[in-house]
């Protein structure tokens, strides 16, 4: 069992918090200005994929920490997260098709449709904000 490191995860959700801070700049944007603004659009895949990213790592930190095998996939990083209850099973269960978005943001980012991106960014806000709380709670 590897011990949690506490360092490796407040570094972590620094990461999301700076992407949160950013993204609050699409929470009042409307499709058309999205759409329209080809730096905020790449701005936000990033600041999304990052965020994801920080809390995929700290799901499988804190799950070995805990003395459990590694997640098979980042879906399950959220899922067992929940089931070990470093996070809440509901909240974990909201966050877990963000690995997915996470995929599309990385492989199929030429085919992005620009509305789920602004809607999944929006729905960012709140999700992860409860999400670095959770962890915050957590670690104590």
């Amino acid at each position: 069992m590897t011990p949690v490191d506490r360092d490796i995860v407040v570094r972590k959700l620094a990461v999301i918090i700076g992407s949160l801070k950013a993204l609050e700049a699409v929470r009042t944007m409307t499709g058309e200005q999205f759409a329209r603004d080809l730096y905020m659009r790449k701005a936000t895949e990033r600041l999304l994929q990052e965020l994801i990213e920080a809390a995929i790592d700290i799901n499988t930190h804190l799950i070995v920490g805990s003395g459990q095998a590694a997640p098979d996939d980042y879906f399950d990083s959220f899922i067992l997260a929940g089931q070990y209850a470093l996070i809440p099973a509901e909240l974990a269960g909201e966050l877990a098709p963000s690995a997915g978005l996470r995929n599309r943001l990385v492989h199929e980012y030429d085919v992005l449709d620009q509305s789920l991106v602004l809607e999944a960014a929006k729905k960012a806000l709140s999700l992860y904000a409860r999400y670095v709380g959770a962890v915050e709670r957590y670690l104590g």
